[in-house]
């Protein structure tokens, strides 16, 4: 078997050899798989892969033969699997040793390494995204993916551009300008009434940290912006952490093990000065990734075994702060929609969370929330895979945009930057006006509606301010 410059190449796999023989090979995770529900073949299922690397750990196989590289690499790392096993496998865990076995084994594709190395750099990453935005105020990026061709060599092109015209802002939208056009509810509606309520009493259930990320931080920041203002309504103390950064998340998926480690470790030092009572994810991707910290940095120590402990059991969907465990949300103004909701892999599959989102959409008045064909299934966007793997991921996400425009709703709501990204992409390939949009910024809408923030919070770039 070949060395590389650690050891064995099947050390990270070896190391997990009791998790992976809890799979039984009963095969109830074959019909959750995308990749094996389109291509038909045992390896690329969940169980198939467990085969493979079950492989590598015991020396049978390498971790560089095409067929690990292969069949590894496709996988959309969804975690779909995990809900229907009876054995209870960890397959998200496995598949990131997996992967570190793989790149190890082979370096992965430039441009992924280059992204990775990126999105771990703040200032580097920072100067990119600022002329991402400025690219994405010009409207060209809207323009281009509807018009450039659909073949082999623009796909990926299209797709990128895509994705930046998704993360547009949505509040001219929720302003009451229904969208109109190829997917979207045609008829023009009366502007949403305003609710007469008083703004509701701040009551303190306790601090709140919220994890600004990176995606999520430079093109999604007013959806932080309305985390914060909507916590702070519903009784949450909104406390800032310095010096947090990027969850890991992306490297982790990648196999890039010590980057997502060193990030890991940088925010669970931020956070732990700050002590709060609650860490706040609104990227699903991101609350899948810090819940899984004490896995990251097994083997660094008891200090870190503690602090990641400690951390994981605070970590929780902004949703979940506002729905759950029988609460719901302060009631504001209405808003006159009709809206799908689509659950994130990661937080549907990987935290489990599945009625919280719900709860609040339903909460606000005259929204009708409407059921997608296919919503448990990934968008295909899985991190950078739409774009490492447009064929295979833009058939799976294909299935879901056309999900969407059968809905005939005025918005796809959903609670993860790379899945509004990637199907808004699709969306917007295919011409429809339909917007993408997070929970918590129809909450938002409707507390502005209400009158809320004209009386306590006046919603400026995310920071409170009396009025």
């Amino acid at each position: 078997m070949s060395r590389g410059p650690q050891g064995s190449l099947g050390d990270s796999l070896a190391a997990q050899a009791d998790r992976l023989s809890h799979c039984v090979h009963c095969g109830f995770c074959l019909p959750a798989c995308p990749t094996y529900v389109r291509l038909g073949d045992e390896a690329d299922s969940p169980r198939g892969r467990l085969h493979l690397m079950g492989a590598v750990a015991e020396g049978r196989l390498d971790a560089g033969s095409d067929a690990f590289q292969r069949h590894i690499d496709r996988c959309l790392g969804c975690r779909a699997c995990e809900p229907v096993c009876p054995s209870g496998v960890e397959y998200g865990l496995l598949l990131e040793r997996a992967r570190e076995a793989a790149a190890r084994a082979r370096k992965p594709p430039l441009a992924a390494r280059l992204l990775l190395g990126l999105v771990a750099r703040p200032r580097a990453f920072a100067h990119w995204m600022r002329m991402s935005r400025l690219l994405r105020w010009t409207r060209l990026p809207t323009l281009l993916a509807r018009i450039l061709p659909g073949g082999r060599t623009t796909s990926g092109v299209r797709l990128a551009l895509g994705m930046l015209a998704a993360s547009i802002s949505t509040g001219r939208f929720l302003r009451g300008a229904p969208p109109s056009g190829p997917g979207g509810t045609a008829e023009r509606r009366s502007p949403p009434t305003r609710a007469p309520a008083d703004a509701p009493p701040a009551r303190s259930k306790g601090r709140a940290a919220i994890l600004t990320g990176c995606v999520q931080d430079q093109l999604f920041r007013r959806v932080n912006a309305a985390t914060r203002r909507v916590l702070e309504m519903n009784g949450w103390e909104v406390t800032e952490v310095g010096s947090q950064g990027c969850c890991g998340a992306l490297h982790a998926h990648a196999g890039a093990l010590p980057l997502a480690t060193r990030l890991a470790k940088r925010n669970l030092e931020a956070f732990r000065r700050e002590d709060p009572d609650r860490i706040v994810a609104n990227a699903a991707g991101c609350g899948a990734a810090m819940r899984g910290y004490p896995h990251l940095v097994e083997g660094a120590g008891t200090e870190w075994a503690e602090v990641s402990g400690w951390f994981s059991r605070r970590v929780r969907d902004v949703t979940e702060l506002l729905a759950d465990e029988g609460a719901t949300p302060v009631v504001g103004g209405e808003l006159r929609l009709r809206v799908a909701y689509d659950p994130p892999c990661h937080l549907l599959h990987g935290q489990g969370v599945a009625e919280p989102p719900l709860t609040v959409l339903r909460s606000i008045p005259g929204v009708e929330v409407v059921e997608l064909a296919g919503g448990e299934e990934c968008c295909g966007g899985a991190g950078i895979y739409g774009l490492t793997h447009p064929e295979l991921g833009g058939w799976i996400g294909g299935d879901k945009v056309a999900a969407v425009l059968d809905s005939k709703v005025d918005a796809l709501v959903t609670g993860n930057p790379g899945c509004a990204m990637q199907i808004g992409a699709g969306l917007k390939m295919a011409g429809s006006s339909i917007r993408v949009v997070h929970p918590v910024e129809f909450l938002d809408e409707s507390y502005r509606r209400a009158g809320f923030y004209d009386r306590r919070v006046r919603p400026t770039r995310g920071r409170r301010r009396s009025v």
